[in-house]
């Protein structure tokens, strides 16, 4: 009988350890159950959800978080630095100074830069009407010039085929108006005489209206000089203090200047019409 019990005992020992097998299983799932549902979210500033995507771990998943974008991006910066790059190389800017053989003039003063970039170093200036040779290369905003023989870079849109012109240039053709004109006659006198030395009569003084005041003159001129020397004149009214300006049987004046060039009545003949001067009225 003692036999017989203890090969019953022996039966019944592995149904309890089963039994709490299967429990501790269960525990496990739970906890673990409960372990993903608190977990915190992922952070997804970088990778927005998509509820149509593959199962995280995946290799389908895997290829989608390559960072594509990030890295055409990246081509595209080294793409734009290598052309800057081999724009600025000794041997490219070398060659550039060397062919350079146009020249044009500086319509303002410029600020002289060492690059085209942002990394670029301001040197100095280059005064305005300064003659400067130029390379034709161009990178952004800027185009290259070349001062004593070295590359510089300057803001592009102000350089001129043609010289500009300045009202403080000095008169060399040996012309004058009377001393008894008004000071802006003068200053008229004085910025057309230097701009346009060809021409070499004024006529100031005369017995009718604002002629006989001094506050007027005529630039004796015709053609397409004549309508370059009135929008200079037009152009810098202010600084020379004119009121109207007339030239080919067109008034332009500071009161209407809004209308432009006017058209005016026919006066009967080629000088009573302004063909062949442009008379200007000063305050």
């Amino acid at each position: 009988m003692a036999t017989s019990h203890k090969r019953e005992t022996a039966r019944r020992t592995p149904r309890a350890a089963f039994l709490a097998g299967s429990l501790a299983v269960l525990a496990t799932g739970a906890a673990v159950s409960a372990g993903v549902m608190s977990s915190p979210a992922p952070d997804n500033d970088l990778i927005a959800i998509d509820s149509s995507a593959p199962v995280a771990g995946s290799v389908q998943d895997a290829s989608r978080d390559l960072p594509v974008l990030s890295r055409s991006s990246d081509r595209s910066a080294d793409a734009i630095g290598s052309k800057l790059d081999r724009l600025l190389s000794t041997t490219a800017t070398a060659k550039a100074v060397a062919a350079a053989d146009t020249k044009r003039w500086t319509t303002d003063a410029l600020n002289l830069w060492t690059r085209p970039d942002k990394a670029g170093k301001k040197v100095g200036e280059v005064d305005e009407g300064e003659k400067v040779l130029v390379t034709g290369r161009k990178y952004g905003e800027r185009v290259e010039i070349v001062l004593e023989g070295t590359s510089r870079w300057v803001t592009a849109g102000h350089l001129s085929d043609e010289k500009p012109l300045s009202i403080a240039a000095s008169c060399t053709n040996g012309t004058s108006v009377p001393a008894g004109v008004s000071p802006n006659i003068k200053k008229v006198h004085q910025a057309v005489c230097a701009n346009f030395p060809e021409v070499s009569t004024y006529g100031t003084f005369r017995g009718d209206g604002e002629h006989a005041q001094g506050i007027a003159v005529d630039i004796m001129t015709s053609g397409a000089r004549g309508w370059e020397i009135a929008e200079f004149v037009r152009a810098n009214y202010a600084a020379l203090g004119v009121s109207y300006v007339i030239y080919s049987q067109k008034i332009w004046s500071v009161e209407r200047s809004g209308e432009g060039w006017r058209g005016m009545p026919d006066r009967g003949s080629t000088t009573a019409n302004h063909y062949d001067h442009v008379h200007v009225t000063t305050y």
